[in-house]
This record gives structure tokens, C-alpha cells and sequence, in this order.
């Protein structure tokens, strides 16, 4: 479907801005809540896409292009959030007791205006003139044509924002259930395995049946992979190496030896996998930058002037931003290490910080940008990234300060390499969504150069939620391993992926990471890797087994993993049940943005509780005295969660049928 553009067509408005804005602070607390409690975040450029259209169908003069500035700035809220993998590990390690507003907002202001000029120059490069496939930027362009060429496409369009909220609302009051007592929140059974145990976990959580939905059948298998390798083979083998003490209960024991040995090698799972992904994008990328600077140096030679759709931030500009940049940048570190044990070695410090942040976030940048148009921002090897990246800044900074260590001096250099890396991180995922948004703004006939200031928008907007909501968090439930002095409930949020990164950083600074762990996780992910090539060759690249996804589950609870796995399971069924019947790529389409909305939800009404635990002083502000035991809540909450799942699918399938009867 082609959309023809005027020559200079409504693109950047204010009414625009201000509702990719308002998306933006939704989704973004939505996005904090979710990636503290599971370690998993989730692309929200069609949810924002599809609110867009129904909203702005109210003037006549929107455009196609004025809805794609607003998804692009929206768009922001599903990456800037990911600086959440890191910044807990601060309060972890006991350097901060609560979250301040303005360093964190800082981290993630300057990582993102550098995430969206590094991959400005890469625009070419791997969008206009690449083949890859960019799965979530052309569903979203799609969706956005859809939307915008036809009586049918408006009728999907108001479709889709019921589906977001049907599935918000139902996911919020599910989840309330579970707030109020009424349903179990999660059930675990463990046994021995011969002188060991194992067991498995599912929490019940409607926004994790939404990630898996969204994630798809190959991450799905992926992470069923590993939750067997995890907990059908390495659990009960370590278990049994360490055979069960006298008097310890047999969960605790599965559980120790998943958290001190099983999780680590999971570690090396993501970490080997990333490494390889990266070593195989350097031809690919060099490439593509080669050709575009040959075609931008004959077309200087030649006069020609580049249309509307080429027009990206001028080169200058890049360059200046970036170097002005690098001034907040240094001041950012030098505040940090103010009045601490590490002033004297400030210059020194921020030096290495600084360099590290414009040389490690171009690499990042350009890494997970090429991934994005692999294969989705969703899937993009961001935990691998942030792994790489706090062991370069752990071994930078630790060389540094390496003549005046003291454990107050390993702890300041810990906080400090944190405090890099997420830095680094927020340049790294701005500039996986950066690349993602420039192929949906190519195939609606965008201007590059308005989605661009659209981003630094979004940045501007998710870095102001960041803190507050990530504060609010802290204080209310505070997060596992940190010392929750101020916390009020006695459940912390687990913050999976900000224990990992500061355990990896207090292994390496303090000399004592399980290297012997990270290295059979390595021989793992290797096995991974080549198994993974052969059933992709043998496949013509129908089928394929990413490792990241089966490392993530070894990493991640089995709690987690196994409500994301039983949602793309039935992601797949559903979309196999309606793909050949009248309607059926609008009901897959209405599938999807009810399965956001699960996520939204869900995230939204923890957020809420979390004020409200806070406002009330009590750890459970909506528990209901009741009888009932564990069982019955499951059963409950099996019954509950099933009927809504099964009964949304189907209103999904009808609505499908009705948009294309429309």
C-alpha cells in the first residue's frame, strides 16, 4: 500500500507534541514498573501508533505523517525506560538511598540526544539503502497506512484503542485481584531430584501473557529452551553436587543454587551470545557506511539536491551536539564523585568516563541499531550490551583506581561504573529506537530530520519520568539486595537485570567474580550458537533457536519465564486461528494492542499502588482477610486470568471480521 505525500506535509505540530508526550509519560512509568519486577520491557510504537490515529481522526487536517511524529516521540517511553536495567544496582550496593532526580535525569538526557545523533550518520546506512527487515518499523508503518487510507483503516483505528483499553482495564483489575488477596499472585512447586531438587514457577500476570504474545513463537521456544536447560538439567545437577543440608527446605535449596550458580551461567549465556551477534555485524556495518559516504560525496559532487525524506539533522549539527554534549556529560561525572572517596582521582576518572561514554556509545549505537532492523527493538541484545558494557567500565575505572583501593574506595569505583554504564545504556537503546522510527517515517514518506527532533523530544519527556517513578518504586517497595532502609512494603521488586549488572561490577572490581560460572554459561551459549546456525541452514532460515532468548531464561525466575512462554504459545495458536478466516490480519493486528494494553495495565496500577502504599504507610493497602489457601487462590486466579486471555482473543477474532466488513 503506497501513501502519497504532499510536498510539505503537517508533521511536527503542537497538538502532536503534547499528545506523543502524554503517551510518553505513560508508557514510560508503565515500562519502569515492568522492567523493575521482571527484567523485561516491551516496544510501544504501534500502541502509541493506534491511540494516535484515534485521537487525532478528530481534525481533518492530520496527516499520516503527524501521527508517525507522534508514535516516534512516544517511542521513547519503550527504551529510555531500559536505563532501569542499571540505575538500581546504585541503591544495591548501598551508594544511594534514594533515587535523586537530577543525576539520574542527566544519565538519561545525555545518553539519549548522543543515542539519536550517533545513528543520525547510519540513517543510509541500514535504513534507506539496507535490505534488513526492521519486523516492528514496518508493522508500524503498516498500521499507520492502514489507519490513515481507509474507511476500514478508521474503523480499525477506533478497534484499536478499545483494544488498549479493554486489555489496560481487565489487566488492572486482574491485578488488583491479586493486590486485594483474592487471587494468588504466584505459585512454585518444588521436589528432590535424588539427593537434589528442582522446581518450576508461574506468576500470575496478565502483562507477562502480553510479552510473550508480543515476543512471538521463536523467543518463545527460545525461552522454554531455557527454563529446561535451567531447571530440568543445570538445577538438579548442582543440586545434587551439593547435596541438600539438614533442615533446609527444598525450595530454598533449589533456589540457593539457581541464585549463587545456575543465574551466572545464564550470564555467560547472554554475554557469549552478544559477543558473537557483534563480531558478525562489523562487515555489515562498515559496509553500509562506506556506501553511503560514496553516496553522499557524489552527490556533492554532482549539485543534486537531496529530496524532503533524505533530509536528516545536518552533519554539523551532529557534530556540535555531540561535543556540547560531552560538557554536561563530564559535568554529570564529576558531580558524582564529589565529596566522595574518590575526589582525587576526578580528573583522571571522569576522563576515562567521558571517552568511554563517546567511544562505547557509538559502538552501542551502532550495534543495536543494526540489531533493530534484524530482528525488532523488542528482541534487541540489550541485557548482552549492558553486560559488555559494565565489564569494560568496571576494568576502566578499576585500572584507575587500582592505587588507592579501600573498600570505600571499591564501592565509590562500583557506583561510578554504574553510573557509566547507564550513561551507555540510555545511548545504546535511543539509538536501537532511533533506527526503527526512521523506517517507519521511510515507508510513510516522513522527513528524517522531524522524527529525529520528534525522539529528542520523547528523550527529553522519559527522562523526566524516570526518576520520579523509579523513586516512588524505591520508596514503597524498594528492590532485592539493597538495604530498603525507607521501604515500606516488605516486597521488594526483584530488579533482575540491576542485581546482575552490580554483581558483575562488584565481581570485577573487587576481584572475586565467579569467573569458572560465566565460563560454562560461555560453553553454553557456544553450544547455543551452533545449534542455533545448523536449524537455521538446514531451515532455509525458517526456524531458528536465538540464544540471548534462551540465555534470558536461565537468567530470569522461572516465574517470569514461564507466563511469557505460555503467551507466545498462544500468540501462535490464536494467530494460526484467524490468519485464513475474513478479517484476519486486523484481528492478529487487534490481538497485538490488547496484549499492550495487558502490559500497560497491569504496570499503571502497580505504579498506582505504589503511590498509594506510600500515601497510606502500609507494605498492603488492599488485602482482604480471607480463608482461602493457596491452592484455591491459584485456582482462582487460573479460572480468572483464562477466561479473560481466551474471551479477549475471541473479541479480537470478531472485531477483525467486523473492521473488514466495515
Amino acid at each position: 500500500m503506497s501513501i502519497a505525500a504532499p510536498s510539505n506535509p503537517k508533521e511536527i505540530t503542537l497538538r502532536g507534541i503534547i499528545l506523543g508526550i502524554l503517551i510518553t509519560l505513560v508508557f514510560t512509568a508503565a515500562q519502569v514498573y515492568l522492567g523493575l519486577k521482571v527484567g523485561l520491557t516491551f516496544a510501544t510504537s504501534i500502541p502509541a501508533a493506534v491511540i494516535s490515529m484515534a485521537l487525532l481522526s478528530a481534525f481533518k487536517d492530520a496527516t499520516i505523517q503527524e501521527n508517525n511524529i507522534v508514535q516516534t516521540i512516544a517511542s521513547a517511553a519503550g527504551t529510555l525506560a531500559s536505563v532501569i536495567f542499571v540505575l538500581p544496582g546504585l541503591l544495591m550496593i548501598g551508594w544511594w538511598a534514594h533515587v535523586p532526580f537530577w543525576p539520574t535525569f542527566g544519565a538519561c538526557a545525555v545518553g539519549g540526544v548522543l543515542g539519536v545523533m550517533y545513528t543520525v550518520p547510519l540513517r543510509r546506512a541500514l535504513v534507506s539503502q539496507s535490505n534488513l527487515p526492521y519486523p516492528e518499523g514496518v508493522a508500524a508503518a503498516e498500521v499507520l497506512k492502514v489507519g490513515m487510507a481507509s474507511r476500514e483503516g478508521a474503523a480499525e483505528g477506533k478497534a484499536g484503542l478499545r483494544a488498549v483499553i479493554w486489555g489496560s482495564v481487565t489487566s488492572a483489575l486482574f491485578a488488583a485481584g491479586g493486590a486485594a488477596k483474592l487471587m494468588a499472585a504466584e505459585v512454585a512447586i518444588f521436589f528432590r531430584t535424588g539427593a537434589g531438587a528442582t522446581g518450576i514457577g508461574a506468576s500470575s500476570s496478565l502483562a507477562l501473557i502480553g510479552a510473550g504474545h508480543l515476543m512471538g513463537i521463536t523467543v518463545g521456544i527460545a525461552m522454554l529452551a531455557g527454563l529446561i536447560i535451567a531447571w530440568g538439567i543445570l538445577v538438579p545437577l548442582m543440586t545434587n553436587l551439593t547435596p541438600i543440608a539438614a533442615g533446609v527446605a527444598v525450595a530454598d535449596h533449589a533456589l540457593g543454587i539457581w541464585k549463587t550458580e545456575v543465574r551466572m551461567m545464564g550470564a555467560g549465556v547472554i554475554g557469549i551470545a552478544a559477543i558473537i551477534t557483534l563480531a558478525g555485524l562489523a562487515k555489515p556495518i562498515l559496509g553500509g557506511l562506506r556506501s553511503a559516504m560514496e553516496t553522499a560525496r557524489k552527490a556533492k559532487l554532482e549539485g543534486a539536491a537531496l529530496e524532503r525524506t533524505e533530509l536528516d539533522i545536518p552533519i554539523f549539527i551532529v557534530g556540535l551536539v555531540t561535543l556540547i554534549s560531552m560538557v554536561p556529560a563530564g559535568w554529570l561525572l564529576a558531580s558524582f564523585l564529589q565529596g566522595g572517596p574518590l575526589a582525587s582521582l576526578a580528573v583522571p576518572l571522569v576522563a576515562v568516563g567521558v571517552g568511554y561514554v563517546l567511544v562505547a556509545g557509538i559502538f552501542a549505537a551502532a550495534v543495536c541499531g543494526y540489531m533493530a532492523g534484524l530482528i525488532g527493538s523488542s528482541n534487541s541484545p540489550v541485557s548482552g550490551i549492558a553486560i559488555l558494557t559494565i565489564l569494560g567500565a568496571a576494568l576502566s575505572v578499576g585500572m584507575v583506581g587500582r592505587t588507592v583501593m579501600g573498600p570505600e574506595v571499591a564501592q565509590a569505583l562500583i557506583a561510578f561504573a554504574l553510573f557509566v554504564t547507564t550513561v551507555v545504556l540510555a545511548v545504546a537503546v535511543i539509538g536501537n529506537d532511533n533506527l526503527q522510527d526512521l523506517k517507519t517515517g521511510q515507508l510513510v514518506n516522513a522527513t528524517p530530520w522531524k522524527q529525529q527532533v520528534g525522539l529528542l523530544i520523547g528523550v527529553a519527556a522519559g527522562s523526566c519520568v524516570v526518576p520520579p517513578v523509579l523513586e516512588l518504586l524505591n520508596h514503597a517497595n524498594g528492590f532485592v539486595g539493597a538495604p530498603n532502609l525507607d521501604s515500606i512494603s516488605d516486597q521488594p521488586l526483584a530488579a533482575p537485570q540491576a542485581l546482575l549488572i552490580s554483581t558483575l561490577a562488584k565481581g570485577v572490581i573487587g576481584g572475586n567474580l565467579q569467573w569458572n560460572l560465566l565460563g560454562y554459561g560461555v560453553l553454553i551459549g557456544l553450544a547455543l550458537v551452533l545449534i542455533n546456525f545448523a536449524l537455521k541452514k538446514s531451515s532455509n532460515d525458517k526456524y531458528s533457536l536465538p540464544p540471548l532468548g534462551v540465555g534470558l531464561a536461565i537468567y530470569l525466575p522461572s516465574a517470569v519465564i514461564t507466563p511469557v512462554v505460555i503467551g507466545a504459545i498462544t500468540g501462535w495458536l490464536f494467530d494460526r486461528a484467524v490468519e485464513r478466516k475474513v478479517g484476519g490480519e486486523a484481528a492478529k493486528r487487534i490481538g497485538v494492542l490488547v496484549m499492550s494494553g495487558f502490559i500497560v495495565g497491569e504496570s499503571l496500577f502497580n505504579v498506582a499502588l505504589a503511590g498509594l502504599i506510600v500515601l497510606s504507610g502500609q507494605g498492603e493497602p488492599l488485602a482482604i482477610a480471607n480463608g482461602m489457601g493457596e491452592g484455591q487462590a491459584m485456582t482462582i486466579a487460573l479460572i480468572v486470568g483464562t477466561a479473560i486471555v481466551w474471551g479477549l482473543y475471541r473479541w479480537s477474532a470478531k472485531n477483525g471480521q467486523a473492521v473488514h466488513q466495515a
